[in-house]
């Protein structure tokens, strides 16, 4: 079996692959697409870092291709969709620079404090400004961290040591676990009040993206000062600038920018207060070494047929029991990522009832799929069938499974009930047949919903006219409606609407929808 290394890899990665006696590693780094798609057809696995992107065109020269691995966290360079539909692995190494970049965000945030860089590069200049270059202290200062994953917890543990006081908004960690780190769980708008400093750690996505703009920066204290050292995009660059400009942000340190590299003429690197370094969070000898190692060995056990671990696109299942549970796998990672964004606040328990048919079954993969469905709509990178039970645990999420062997209205039922500090979160679904999934119950009502694409979920008072007044609502921003499903417990009392529409509807229309008569909460829920 030949393994192509299209990005430079630790030599220590490579030493494994060269003891496999069945197995030949090439070495082939700074491609160009049309040379690596002449040559892909060749090799069974193919290791990126950040440089090579591997699109359709060369998974589809891939022949013989099995799989896919990214040294690294993210996978944006890598066509996961493509593959997948070739049935070609796709996996990272998403824990390897957990340590490196906690300690890279640790470093910005002294140097910000203390103006070393600029006081470095005055000495450098042959001047001794002092009173020029005067810091701050961290002690008894309060530090917002937004995203308390792996490395938003190790960046509190540092920070604790400091004698920060550690405020954390993270809609999927419990308060017990909160508690252990010594974070004080708050809201996104109280954490951009109360700081003194922010340090980002969420994935980019089409929520987080711009998520500290103008908005936001009208919140902030004077003179508080910011890190990112996860993804660029997640502060309004624009904005950034304008507020470090008028000095009500005195300081930002950036590690990642929207686009990369920078140009030389970026409004930010004009400025004094705002110091910067080229993407260096997971640039440590130890990291790189640790993600080349783990790279190799999943690669190396995967091509052999042992353990798959770290898959983004397949869950790591015995094939006798997948060939039982496939219709339900699909079912129940939708109905998490259903139940995760109808929550949309922090849970500490998920509690999961097998009944009927299923309940025979090894649930433990349906439970991974709900998990996987569940933790995706707010971390997207790194979550995994293999990773989410242990990320689950990691936030302090406790997970309850029960079965029951007969169920009144249905073969098979499939509940989960998300639990936080102030209120109880409901669905559940079945199957109609062997393929075609169904959201049978959304808290206290019961309906008929298609779990696909875009759902409007409407809480809303049951008398007549709803259903006229949203259809034509949506008319006027050109939604189309291409399914609904209604349910109520009296007549006239609360009811609940479940529409499947074809785009997305966004925060125009939602606020629309919300100041509609006897329309009392709306949400969409993306299951595209």
């Amino acid at each position: 079996m030949k393994v192509l290394i299209a990005d430079p890899l630790s030599e220590q990665g490579l030493e494994l692959f060269r003891n496999e006696s069945d197995i030949e590693v090439d070495v082939k780094t700074g491609l160009k697409p049309e040379e690596l798609i002449q040559i892909i057809g060749g090799y069974e696995a193919i290791v990126v870092r950040s440089e090579t992107k591997v699109s359709a065109d060369i998974i589809e020269s891939g022949k013989k291709l099995k799989v896919i691995g990214r040294a690294g966290v993210g996978l944006d360079n890598v066509d996961v969709p493509a593959a997948t539909r070739k049935g070609i692995i796709v996996m990272n190494v998403p824990g390897g620079n957990t340590i490196s970049t906690a300690e890279h965000t640790m470093s910005l945030l002294l140097s910000l404090t203390r103006n070393i860089p600029q006081a470095y590069a005055s000495m450098k200049e042959g001047k001794y400004e002092r009173k020029k270059f005067t810091g701050a202290e961290l002690n008894r200062k309060k530090l917002g961290i937004i995203g308390l994953g792996r490395i938003g917890q190790e960046v509190a543990k540092r920070a604790e040591a400091f004698g920060m006081e550690i405020l954390g908004f993270d809609p999927f960690i419990s308060q017990d676990k909160a508690e252990q780190l010594g974070v004080r769980i708050v809201q996104f708008e109280d954490l951009i009040k109360e700081s003194d400093y922010i340090t980002v750690h969420v994935p980019l996505t089409k929520e987080t993206k711009g998520m500290i703009g103008e908005k936001e920066f009208a919140l902030m204290k004077k003179g508080i000062r910011l890190i990112n050292c996860a993804r660029g995009g997640l502060y309004d660059e624009k904005a950034l600038y304008e507020n470090l400009k008028s000095g009500k942000v005195s300081g930002a340190a950036f590690d990642v920018f929207e686009t990369e590299p920078p140009t030389a003429d970026h409004p930010l690197l004009t400025l004094g207060n705002f110091i910067c370094t080229p993407h260096l969070g997971a640039s440590t000898k130890e990291a790189q070494i640790q993600v080349a190692i783990d790279m190799a060995q999943q690669i190396i056990d995967t091509l052999k047929g042992r353990t798959v671990r770290n898959a983004c696109n397949i869950p790591a299942i015995d094939p006798e029991v997948l060939s039982q549970l496939s219709p339900y796998l699909v079912l129940a990672e939708k109905m998490g990522r259903f139940i995760s964004q109808m929550a949309d606040t922090r849970v500490d328990s998920l509690q999961i009832k097998y009944s009927g048919e299923v309940a025979g079954y090894n649930v433990a993969p349906l439970t991974v799929a709900i998990l996987k469905g569940y933790l995706e709509p707010i971390l997207q990178e790194g979550i995994n069938y293999v990773n989410a039970p242990f990320i689950a645990k990691e936030r302090g999420i406790k997970v309850v499974e029960s079965k029951m062997a007969e169920t009144e209205d249905y073969a098979t039922l499939l509940s989960i009930s998300a639990h936080s500090d102030k209120k109880e979160f409901v669905v559940a679904g079945t199957l109609f047949g062997k393929h075609e999934n169904r959201i049978v119950r959304i808290d206290d009502y019961w309906l008929d919903c298609i779990p696909e694409g875009y759902v409007l979920v409407l809480k809303n008072n049951d008398v007549p006219g709803i259903v006229g007044h949203v259809g034509t609502l949506l008319a006027k921003y050109q939604i189309n409606i291409a399914g609904m499903a209604l349910g109520r417990n009296t007549k006239g009392g609360k009811a609940l609407t479940a529409l499947n529409v074809d785009e997305e509807p966004g925060k125009a229309i939602l606020d629309d929808l919300r100041k509609l008569p006897n329309i009392l909460e709306a949400k969409v829920v993306d299951l595209a």
